[in-house]
């Protein structure tokens, strides 16, 4: 059993506080790393590799418990159920570090659990539960090439601070999480409000100094315990199929390579024969065949052994030719063409974007304030989302076919994507204030998918007049590394993101970035190749951008006709409940009567939705006359709704009623009410008192002949 042991670190007197020793006993390792009220407990399990895994079964999961925020779940089970989608990408956010730092022979099944336990209203957890994946794996003495840290990087003004506060982030410029090992920078996920290429980079260089201190940290840590980084001695491999397989294989794959007007299904069918004529060739080799004993080992170790000598000879022709499969140069964008408003006008926006064989489809949704997503499932500060952007990839779209399931973590982690690169250009809620859902259907997939949903979807929203600030494109950037040479290629394809070394989406408009997504198949990569990368992109997207505004250059000035029309105005707070009514009757009867729906919020602003704009009008002006603020000498037109003994009830105003005396109708004595007026009746009232219970006293006597003119004038009946 380890020694507790408790180690502190400070970044601008904001504490990262680690415990080892304490929780979790039976865990490979265990650490919990907290900062200020938020304590998340990370434990690492090894496990014996299961038999025929030709890859490495790493399962990564983040757990939020509610009552780290001291509240009881909802629901008729009041207990933690499926996790929300931010759990999902805090799930990612680990793993996609923490998985290139193992060796790419280890099979043992490695599980690493992140629970927050304890949450403040300041410190997000996630960059916590990064760094004590990386420390929970060394203390399990599981072969990792660490140690490895996160930070996260905020831009309050012209300063970068550290590990900045959930208010801080909401403030700043810049949202930025660094993931960085002893080789360098591996992996970073941001979203900026439009900064130049040069801020980010430097943003990066400023978290990847903290990271540098919490991995020396880790290694402090780890030798104060006694306990040896482990660097595991690869297991010995039979290249005898290799061998075969290159021999056989290596000048055909280079001349499929090589021929660059073919596609990518032609390419694969290609390379798919080439392969199997070397399984028809060892299949009949003799059984005592030692090519036919290392193949048959396994039943996968041919496409393994093919994949890696193709690989092998497609990053040489890049390094070596630098010239890609599809012949295009390195900083080369493959061709594209837009589309916009094919759906029916029932979808408020859409627009096909297609970079050859990839093809996204985004739709748009107007929504009015009470299709907002509800933020409280999970911990972090309660509020809203008025923008909401979903991606699907269903098995057609690379020619598969398998069950359609939920959406998984790719794909809720793409959506994410895009929808944290298009915040920033969106109109304010006090211009505009539907909720926008978006909707990217990828139709057709050969690479950089979530960057074609950023461009489709840019597209689908003007499309939809939504007043976008500026038009966003995205693209997605790779990379081979081989010894010292580096190459950055633009705009990849799938073959080069599946045998290539780093995936980087970098989005934003003509004025600066506003996402970035960098994930890396080896251990590191120097901030200055990093830099180079995201100045490379910066000439992709403003190409991308180009093309997409010869479809559509500004958004349209009219919504969709099937698109609600949103009529806003401010009430009296005190007078929310008037409006309401008891159990809500008042507000439904609104509904009923016009067809139209409304919202209300804590602040008194109510927001009136309907297709028919009308209906809308009407509903303001029923919301509006029941809480105008009434002064006695108002003049009113209104209508006698019913009659009683001593006097007649008329609605002056949509809403609002008031009573006329019987000595109130004429200037002389009036035997019976019915003798005056009748239901239905349109008379000219003016307000002669509101009594100490808010009722209203009307009279028909003292009116002016121009008040009079005036008020039938501006009445609604």
């Amino acid at each position: 059993m380890i020694e507790e042991i408790n180690k502190s670190i400070s970044f601008d007197g904001r504490d990262i506080r680690l415990k080892v020793g304490l929780f979790a006993p039976q865990a490979g390792g265990s650490i919990l790393v907290q900062s200020e009220d938020t304590a998340v407990l990370v434990t690492a399990t090894r496990a014996s590799g299961r038999e025929g895994i030709d890859f490495l079964p790493l399962l990564v999961d983040y757990e939020e418990r509610i009552y780290a925020a001291g509240r009881i779940p909802g629901g008729f089970l009041r207990r933690e159920g499926r996790p929300p989608e931010r759990a999902t990408l805090t799930s990612r956010l680990i793993d996609r570090p923490m998985r290139p730092l193992f060796p790419g022979w280890l099979r043992d099944d490695i599980q690493i659990v992140a629970t927050t336990m304890s949450m403040d209203e300041r410190v997000p957890p996630d960059v916590l539960a990064v760094t004590g994946a990386s420390i929970a794996t060394l203390l399990a003495k599981i072969p990792f090439y660490g140690p490895m840290a996160a930070v996260r990087v905020g831009l309050i003004g012209d300063d970068f601070i550290i590990n900045p506060t959930y208010s801080e982030i909401e403030a700043g410029d810049l949202d930025l999480v660094v993931a960085g090992s002893p080789d360098g920078v591996i992996m970073v996920e941001a979203g900026a409000n439009q900064l130049p290429e040069q801020d980010v980079v430097e943003a990066i260089d400023f978290g990847y100094e903290a990271v540098r201190d919490l991995i020396q940290a880790q290694r402090d840590l780890i030798a104060e315990l006694g306990i040896e980084i482990v660097q595991a001695t690869p297991p010995e491999v039979d290249s005898t199929l290799e061998e075969f397989v290159t021999d056989r294989s290596k000048d055909k794959i280079k001349h499929i390579l090589a021929q660059f007007e073919r596609t990518k299904t032609e390419r694969d069918a290609a390379l798919d024969e080439v392969k199997a004529e070397i399984e028809a060739e060892i299949t009949q080799m003799a059984e005592e065949d030692t090519i036919r004993v290392a193949s048959s080992s396994n039943p996968k170790a041919l496409s393994t052994v093919f994949k890696d000598v193709t690989k092998k000879l497609m990053r040489r022709q890049i390094v070596e030719d630098g010239v890609r499969v599809d012949g295009r140069k390195l900083d080369e964008v493959r061709k594209i063409s837009c589309r916009v408003g094919l759906l029916p006008r029932r979808v408020h926006g859409s627009a096909l974007f297609q970079r050859e064989l990839t093809q996204v489809m985004s739709a748009v949704t107007l929504g009015t304030p009470g299709d907002a997503q509800d933020l409280l499932d999970d911990l972090h500060p309660s509020g809203e989302k008025r923008y909401i952007h979903h991606y699907n990839m269903p098995p057609y779209s690379v020619g598969e076919t398998r069950p359609m399931r939920s959406p998984g973590r790719r794909e809720i982690g793409h959506g994410a994507l895009a929808e944290r690169a298009l915040l920033p250009v969106l109109p304010p809620k006090e211009e505009f204030p539907y909720v926008l859902r978006v909707v990217s259907e990828v139709l057709s997939s050969n690479g950089s998918t979530s960057m074609g949903s950023v461009c489709g979807s840019t597209l689908a929203l003007m499309d939809a007049g939504v007043p976008i600030a500026k038009p966003v494109s995205g693209a997605a950037m790779g990379l081979i590394k081989e010894a010292e040479e580096v190459r950055i290629l633009t705009d990849i394809q799938g073959i080069e993101d599946f045998l290539g070394d780093m995936d980087f989406k970098v989005a934003g408009t003509d004025s600066g970035i506003t996402a970035l997504q960098m994930d890396m198949k080896i251990t590191g990569l120097p901030i200055s190749v990093v830099a180079d990368a995201i100045h490379q992109a910066k000439s992709a997207r403003l190409h991308i951008l180009g093309k997409m505004l010869e479809a559509i250059d500004h958004p349209r000035e009219e919504l969709s006709p099937y698109a609600p029309r949103l009529l806003t105005i401010k009430i009296d707070q005190d007078l929310i409940g008037l409006v309401i009514g008891p159990g809500g009757k008042t507000i439904k009867g609104i509904t009923e009567q016009t067809g139209a729906k409304v919202d209300i919020e804590d602040d008194g602003t109510v927001t009136i939705s309907a297709i028919d704009g009308e209906k809308a009008k009407q509903a303001r002006a029923i919301i509006e006359g029941m809480t105008r603020k009434l002064s006695a000498g108002d003049v009113y037109v209104g209508k006698v709704t019913r009659i009683i003994p001593i006097g007649a009830f008329v609605e002056f105003l949509p809403g609002k009623e008031g009573m006329i005396h019987i000595s109130q109708l004429a200037d002389y004595r009036v035997g019976k009410v019915e003798d005056e007026v009748a239901v239905g009746d349109e008379v000219v009232v003016k307000v002669r008192e509101i009594d100490s219970r808010g009722r209203i006293n009307l009279t028909r006597l003292g009116i002016h002949p121009d008040e009079a003119a005036a008020a039938r004038e501006s009445s609604s009946w």
